[in-house]
């Protein structure tokens, strides 16, 4: 599952507990480095360029041959900063890139999985889960937040859908394990995500930034009652450092005190 789409310009996005109803289908985009099987619709070409922020091909949003519809070319900006030295958001693709991505892993056509007019809802979930997610990250980073007085921003990012994080790992074994208690599906995507965290040493200074990495694993969820698949994503910062280890066993703590909070939404 890919994310954002970034223009060529470079100046230096579980919904925690959340299930999100969506058409079927990939909700969002590859940014797979090299070509693997996957449920999303990008593979990365041998002669094209990449953007180095989201390790994307730069896909054209002009209209296919062959295509039966015209399919809106505005880009959505999204509520997720870029780099710390502009005031630029990150921009999700427009439904015309989406189906020229779908094109190219030949998911549209007479005989493909997805039709031409279920693009622009497809479009409209994979914008709706990356600002879910950045609300999760936003959580995660509030205590930090409150205490720089500085916004995060996200840097880069980067698709790996086929390497399992260890948390994945952990809980598809003790799914093996205690069925009864624990589910054994994989996720079926993985993003890696690089939060510029702020920090100050005095008020008056300004902020310098620090990059935190975070995982993100997808799952499908069961249908709900109008029998439409869903979404769960877990999202939590890497253990890269005594930090994010302390601010996981702190999110823990609470919720073993407070008890899970689970909510569920639909775009």
């Amino acid at each position: 599952m890919g994310w954002f789409w970034a223009d060529q310009k470079i100046t230096s996005k579980h919904i925690g507990g959340t299930a999100a109803a969506a058409p079927s289908g990939c909700p969002v985009m590859q940014q797979s480095p090299s070509p693997q099987p996957s449920e999303c619709p990008v593979m990365q070409g041998d002669n094209e360029r990449i953007n180095p922020l989201n390790n994307m091909p730069e896909l054209a949003a002009s209209r296919q041959p062959g295509q039966k519809m015209d399919l809106p070319i505005d880009r959505t900006i999204s509520s997720i900063p870029k780099s710390p030295d502009s005031n630029e958001f990150w921009e999700y693709p427009s439904p015309q890139q989406m189906y020229n991505a779908m094109v190219r892993k030949g998911k549209i056509s007479s005989t493909g999985e997805v039709a031409e007019d279920a693009v622009e809802s497809m479009v409209q979930v994979h914008n709706f889960l990356n600002e879910g997610c950045w609300q999760e990250v936003l959580e995660w980073e509030r205590p930090h937040t409150d205490e720089s007085h500085v916004q995060p921003k996200l840097l880069k990012f980067m698709g790996k859908p086929g390497v399992l994080s260890p948390r994945a790992r952990w809980m598809h074994l003790c799914g093996l394990l205690f069925p009864s208690h624990f589910s054994q599906e994989l996720p079926f995507d993985r993003h890696d995500w690089i939060v510029l965290r702020g920090e100050r040493k005095a008020e008056q200074q300004p902020p310098t930034f620090r990059e935190i990495r975070y995982v993100l694993d997808f799952y499908g969820g069961p249908d709900d009652e109008n029998g439409m698949p869903t979404f769960h994503v877990d999202v939590r910062p890497a253990l890269d450092n005594l930090d994010n280890a302390k601010d996981r066993m702190t999110r823990f703590l609470h919720r073993m005190i407070s008890g899970p909070s689970s909510s569920s939404t639909t775009p």
